[in-house]
This record gives C-alpha cells, structure tokens and sequence, in this order.
C-alpha cells in the first residue's frame, strides 16, 4: 500500500536546516536523534503526522515545552516527535471562570495572561515547563492547597488518538479519558492539543516570601518544615531547596494568598528556626507576585544534566532518613542545583479522593524530590547512581512517585506512579490506543 498522508506544519527532517536547534532539550545531553520533527501549527498537523508515522512505521514521541527530564521520554531515535509549542492560543471567558489554552503553551505564558486579566491559574516551580505535559500528569506547585493540582482543575480536552481522530473529553463525553488525563500522565493516550481549565479570580494582592538558612541548619529547618507546612492555613504554600553541601544553602520560597500581617503570624513557627541569613517577605499585587514566584530558568539549554527521583511523605523524616539525606548532599557537585525540594501537601488535594481522578497520592503530608546534577558526561554515571541508591535507601520512609519527575531506575513503575488507578489506567489505555501506538519506557501498556 503506497503511503498517501502528507506531513503538514513545520517540518524538520534529520540533515535539514534548523534540526540541531529542534533537537535541543532543557537537558543538554540530548542523545537522541529523531528522523523528523512536526511542528504542529493546527490540531490537523498533529493527526496528519500520526497517520504519517504509522504508515511509515515509526514511533511517535510528544513535545510540549522540551522539559523532559528524562530525554527519552520525549524524543526517540529514528522516530517522529511531534512539537505543540507553535499552538498557542489562550481563551479566557470571564462569565464562565474558564480558560481554553492549547498545549504549546508554557507555563508562565498562561500565568502571565490571566495574571493580566485579574485571573490566577495553578502553576509548578518554572515558568519554562510546557502545559501541554504538566497537566495530565498532576501539575504540583506552590498555590496546590487552595486551588488543587493544575489538573484538578482540568475540565475538558482535545486530543488526537492513534489513528489521527480528535477526540474531545469532558464530564459529558468520554468521561474516562478525562478521568485518566488528570494524573494519568503525558504521552500514554495520544497527543493533547488543547485544555479547558477552571480559573479563579486573582487576589489584587499576595505576600511572597524568600527565606534562607545556611547548610549546616538544615536538619534542624527540615524537621521543623515537615511539622508546619503540612499543618498551616491551607492558603499559604511554601517549597523548602537544600543544595549540596560544597557552596548550597537551605531555602523557602512561597506564597500566603492574603495580607502580609497575616502571613507573618503563620511563618512565625518556621522563622523561628535557626538562624535565617535573609528574610524576604512582601506583599506585592498579584502579577508582581507571580514574576516573584516565577523566576526566569533558561528555556534552553541548561548547563547541567540531571538525574531526578521523588515520593511522597505520610510522615515526618526520621533520623535514619536525614543520614541518606546528608549523605546524599555531601556527595553531590557542588555548584550545581542539585539537592533535595520539598513542597507541602493537604488542602485542596486532600479533599479529592484518590480514585477521582487518576492522581491517587492525595493523603501524604509533603512531596519530596531529590536530584543530583552534573556539567561533565563522564559524570553521568556516578550520578544516576547516587540518585537511585538514595531512593532506595530513602524507600521506607516515602510512597509512591511523581510521573512528572520520572526515574527510570524504578522497575514495575506503574503501580509506583499511580497507586491504585493502575489498573483503571491501563483500561483506559487499551480503550483509546489499544496497539500501544504512544509508547516509551516507563508509559502505561494497555490492560489485555
């Protein structure tokens, strides 16, 4: 059978000009080498390099904002990687408190947008990570308690499934896929092109804070963030950063969506620790607060690879789990932004039951995840493996894992990644793509 669908958008093909530069990725030890990229100007370019793809048998990855952070997730040899970052399209309704974004969009774009229209959105640590593949595997971030996951606020969607059908999703229609898109992970279901989320008012003003300590008191500061964070005003969010020890620091950097008085009142547990090397703490209107929150990573490359691992705490860390933790700071490159981030659970996420939505862990207390960088390739090793001993030496003490912080070291990851809704997931997979078109090393294989 001659192949008869012709690729449409903006096509790069290997030895054309301008494919070194659709090669790149957040990670700069990019070692995969795609035979062409789409990018995707329409949702009728994504469906048309589907059909090419599978009538010239070859894989598929999806790209939203090149922030993979494991390279392979997103790019594959002698495959077709198509590219949504060129869709992007944002629709507020003010009547309805909805949004309609398409999926090239980044992070702090949307942000920035509603922001300007007095709308606030969930958002993670980096304004650089593409929606398209934040959202359907959780979208953690510092305003999760009072407005839930970003994709607990995920009411529809647009996808195109393996065979080059758009398919939308909501409440009404194709109710599992929606339930499987909010948790279940980019890259399993097909390719996403558009999302409608539930958006709020933005308060006119929030208070911001940065707060350091030097690397020495970091045990003392983590145990008393495990206690606090977890149990404070479901208002305020706070992430907690220890570098390595070679020239790292312990830092908070968070949000109190309300009054600066108010906000010092519930700081006060955690300011009260150690002794504190820089206070910051303003009350600033709402898109000031963002840019604060937001601060600008480089959308391509970094200088450093990574190696990432994560989970989440029921508990707080015992002693034998800041051993591995220290153990794992003394060794790390110094001078790079490895080291371990804590972001605090409960609120909005809580009230979610775990088989809802595909996200299940929804009952911890903190997330916790943990990276070890590195600028030299002949280091590549001894940092994957400092990261991986140390979740197995972490694994007593924490459940589970983000799928958007992927670990390949995890074997039977599934169950790791989705608790519970694996089975459900795996339904839906054979629903939808029951050839396991969209696959990768760590994707959901279709149920038999």
């Amino acid at each position: 059978m001659k192949a008869k669908t012709q690729l449409t958008g903006r096509v790069i093909f290997k030895g054309d000009p301008g494919y070194e530069t659709a090669r790149k990725n957040w990670d700069p030890h990019t070692d995969r080498f795609p035979k062409v990229f789409v990018f995707a100007k329409k949702t009728r370019d994504v469906a048309n390099a589907i059909k090419w793809a599978r009538e010239h048998k070859v894989p598929i990855r999806p790209r939203s904002g090149r922030h993979a952070l494991e390279t392979n997730l997103s790019q594959v040899n002698g495959g077709l990687v198509i590219d949504t970052s060129e869709l992007k399209k944002i629709t507020l309704n003010k009547k309805s408190n909805t949004a309609v974004v398409e999926t090239g969009n980044r992070v702090g774009r949307i942000v920035d947008t509603l922001a300007r229209q007095g709308y606030m959105a969930p958002f993670g640590d980096s304004p650089s990570v593409g929606i398209g593949g934040i959202t359907p595997g959780g979208g953690i971030g510092p305003l999760q308690r009072t407005t839930g996951l970003i994709s607990d606020n995920l009411l529809a969607l647009e996808m195109v499934d393996a065979k080059g059908r758009i398919i939308r999703a909501s409440k009404k229609r194709n109710s599992d896929l929606l339930w499987a898109s909010r948790g279940g992970g980019g890259g399993n279901f097909g390719v996403y092109t558009k999302y409608k989320f539930k958006v709020r008012r933005a308060p006119v003003r929030a208070t911001v804070f940065s707060i350091t300590w030097p690397w020495e008191q970091f045990e003392e500061v983590v145990k008393a963030w495990q206690r606090w964070a977890p149990f404070t005003s479901t208002k305020l969010g706070s992430e907690l950063s220890v570098g390595p020890k070679k020239g790292g620091n312990v830092s908070m950097l968070g949000v109190y969506l309300g009054c600066k008085k108010k906000a010092l009142k519930f700081l006060q547990p955690i300011l009260s620790v150690g002794t504190t090397t820089k206070r910051d703490i303003q009350s600033l209107p709402w898109l000031q607060a963002t840019k604060f929150l937001l601060a600008p990573d480089p959308i391509l490359p970094q200088k450093f690879s990574n190696q990432f691992s994560s989970g989440f705490g029921r508990r707080p860390f015992p002693d034998k789990a800041f051993k591995y933790m220290r153990e794992f700071l003394e060794k790390a490159e110094g001078g790079t932004p490895a080291g371990f981030y804590f972001l605090n659970w409960g609120g909005a996420i809580r009230k979610i039951a775990p088989r809802a939505t595909a996200f299940y862990w929804r009952d911890p207390h903190y997330y916790v995840e943990w990276n070890s960088s590195w600028v030299k390739p002949s280091h590549a090793a001894k940092n994957i493996a400092l990261a991986r001993n140390t979740r197995k030496k972490l694994q007593p003490f924490i459940v589970g894992s983000y799928i958007n912080v992927p670990d390949q070291g995890i074997k039977c990851s599934g169950p790791v990644y989705y608790g519970k809704n694996f089975a459900r997931l795996r339904r839906v997979k054979a629903k939808y793509d029951p050839q396991n078109v969209f696959n990768n090393p760590q994707s959901i294989p279709p149920a038999k």
